[in-house]
């Protein structure tokens, strides 16, 4: 018997981005992570989502770890604007300046926050206090696109210095590192 997954309309996707989606849902979206190298890479890659698809950024992923010597944080704060000049060459990566730089701005702020509470993971799991807060769905269309927590995060987050972390994007990421578990009901890979 086949699973079932949230409906999302990954059908509608073409190319091997389809089978990127359907990967990413089964097994990371709204799953728990705690490695502080990975709650970066994902807080850059849903800063750079905004205004394009996710798919899109599925699709581009490899090429954004390939670019950003593997999102790791001490690498990327270390950025001079040459290799800003660099990745916005690079086809193989959003080239948004801006978006860039938010991502070398985000690794110094990042490793700000990990010298101060021990490890990034203990600062933005704290919020719920190491707990996932699973919203029990019935519809995909129930889920928001922010809530109360993702708006005091983005402005705790903004507060350090962060950029392109605005409540939406917040929400996003929270259920990427899986703090939100928004699966619906009925899909097996809650």
């Amino acid at each position: 018997m086949e699973k079932r997954r949230c409906d999302f309309g990954f059908e509608g996707i073409k190319n091997n981005a389809a089978d990127k989606m359907l990967i990413y849902h089964d097994t990371r979206w709204c799953k728990p992570e705690h490695r502080d190298n990975e709650l970066y890479a994902m807080l850059v890659l849903e800063g750079m989502q905004a205004g394009v698809s996710w798919s899109l950024i599925l699709d581009k992923e490899e090429n954004f770890r390939k670019a950003f010597d593997g999102l790791i944080p001490k690498k990327v704060a270390s950025y001079d604007e040459a290799k800003i000049e660099e990745l916005m060459n690079n086809a193989g990566i959003i080239r948004n300046r801006s978006k860039i730089k938010a991502a070398v701005t985000n690794a110094q702020a990042f490793i700000a926050v990990q010298k101060e509470f021990g490890s990034f993971d203990k600062y933005i799991w704290g919020f719920t206090e190491g707990n996932t807060i699973d919203h029990h769905l019935s519809d995909i269309k129930d889920m928001p696109a922010k809530n109360e927590l993702s708006e005091h995060i983005s402005k705790d987050l903004k507060k350090r210095g962060f950029k392109f972390v605005g409540p939406v994007i917040i929400y996003s990421y929270l259920q990427g590192i899986g703090i939100i578990n928004d699966h619906c009901e009925y899909c097996d890979y809650r």
